[in-house]
C-alpha cells in the first residue's frame, strides 16, 4: 500500500515494528510489510528511526508538493544500480534509435488519448459523429508522427512538441466539452491550475510521476538522463519522457470522477484564482487512483496489476539499455 500523510499536524513513528500514524487523538497502526511508499507533506513529523526501517525493508519516502509532485525522496541502496545500465543509457540518448523509440512512446500517447474520448462517449451517451471527428484529429497527428523521418533529437523534438501540442488541444477541447458543466475548462492548465479539473488532473499525474520515477531507480536507470526533454536542471526529465505512455491512467481516473459528479466544489482551496485540493479532494482521489492502478489488467500480454506493469515496462527499458550497442541494436 501506498501511505499518504498529508494533514498538517500529523506524526509518524515506528512502535514494535509497526508504522503509528498519529493525528490529533486518533492512532493508526500500518505493519511494515504491508508498506511500499510514504509520501510525505512538509507538515509531517517523522523520527529517523522510520527512515531506517524504511531504508531497510526497500519502501521509499517521498516528500511531495501541495499538488502531489515529489520534491524529494529516500530510498534503498539495494535498489538496481549496475554502473553498465547508466553507460549505456547514455550512449542511447545520443542515438538515433532513442528518437524512434520518443516516436513510438508519443503515437501510443495519443492512441491513448483516442481510447480516453471513447469512453468518455459511452458515458455521456453520445453519437457517433460526435466523437468520431476529434478521434479521426488525433488519428491525422498519428499519421503525421508515423511519417515523421528520423533524425537527431536536436531536429525532431520540435516536430514531436509540435504534432504533441495539436493532438492535445484536441483531446482536451474535447474532454471539456463532454464533461458535467461544473468540471468544463477553457484550457489544460498545469502549474498552477485554474479550475478544478486541472487541480485533480495535475495531482493524479504527480501521484503517477511518482510510481514512475521509482520504477525507473528500482530498475537501475538514472532518471535525470532524458531522452526528449532534456532542458530541465538538475530535474529527472526521463521520467517526462517515459510517463506519456501511461498518462491515459490518470486522465480516465480523474474524467471518471467528473463524470460520475463525485467532486463537489467545497472540495477546493480557491487562492487568487489558482485551484488547489483540499483535504477531502485528495482523499477520494487517492483513493481512486490507488485502488485503479492496483486493478488486473492484460497489457503487453501480462496479466498484471497497472502497478506492476510500470515495473515491468522499467525492468524492460533497463534491460534494453544493458544490452544496446550503437550500431547494431534496432528500436525496441
Amino acid at each position: 500500500m501506498q501511505l499518504v500523510l498529508n494533514k498538517y499536524g500529523i506524526s509518524l513513528k515506528i512502535e514494535n515494528g509497526m508504522f503509528k500514524v498519529k493525528h490529533e487523538d486518533e492512532t493508526i497502526s500500518i505493519p511494515v510489510g504491508k508498506v511500499k511508499s510514504v509520501l510525505l507533506n512538509k507538515s509531517v513529523q517523522l523520527s529517523s528511526d522510520v527512515l531506517m526501517i524504511a531504508i531497510e525493508n526497500q519502501i521509499e519516502v517521498i516528500l511531495t508538493e501541495r499538488n502531489g509532485k515529489p520534491v524529494g525522496r529516500v530510498w534503498s541502496h539495494k535498489y538496481g544500480s549496475i554502473s553498465k545500465i547508466r553507460k549505456n543509457q547514455l550512449e542511447f540518448t545520443k542515438s538515433p534509435i532513442a528518437v524512434a523509440w520518443t516516436k513510438g512512446l508519443l503515437i501510443q500517447k495519443l492512441e491513448n488519448q483516442q481510447s480516453v474520448l471513447l469512453s468518455v462517449a459511452s458515458t455521456d451517451f453520445l453519437n457517433g459523429d460526435e466523437i468520431e471527428k476529434p478521434i479521426a484529429g488525433i488519428g491525422k497527428q498519428i499519421d503525421k508522427l508515423k511519417n515523421l523521418p528520423i533524425a537527431g533529437m536536436e531536429t525532431t523534438a520540435p516536430k514531436f512538441r509540435s504534432i504533441e501540442a495539436r493532438a492535445a488541444l484536441i483531446y482536451f477541447q474535447t474532454l471539456s466539452k463532454h464533461l458535467p458543466e461544473q468540471y468544463k475548462f477553457q484550457s489544460r492548465s498545469q502549474h498552477p491550475a485554474y479550475d478544478s479539473f486541472n487541480a485533480l488532473l495535475n495531482y493524479a499525474y504527480g501521484m503517477l510521476y511518482i510510481k514512475i520515477e521509482s520504477a525507473l531507480i528500482k530498475a537501475g536507470i538514472d532518471p535525470y538522463l532524458g531522452i526528449m526533454h532534456r532542458d530541465e536542471y538538475n530535474r529527472p526529465v526521463l521520467v517526462y519522457d517515459c510517463i506519456e505512455i501511461f498518462r491515459a491512467w490518470a486522465d480516465f481516473v480523474v474524467t471518471d470522477l467528473c463524470m460520475q459528479q463525485v467532486i463537489f466544489p467545497e472540495f477546493f482551496e480557491i487562492e487568487n484564482g489558482v485551484f488547489w485540493l483540499n483535504d477531502s479532494a485528495k482523499r477520494i482521489l487517492i483513493t481512486t487512483f490507488n485502488e485503479y492502478m492496483d486493478e488486473v489488467i492484460n497489457w503487453n500480454h501480462f496479466n498484471r496489476s497497472r502497478n506492476a506493469h510500470i515495473d515491468i515496462w522499467s525492468q524492460k527499458l533497463a534491460t534494453e539499455f544493458k544490452k544496446f550497442k550503437p550500431e547494431t541494436t534496432k528500436p525496441f
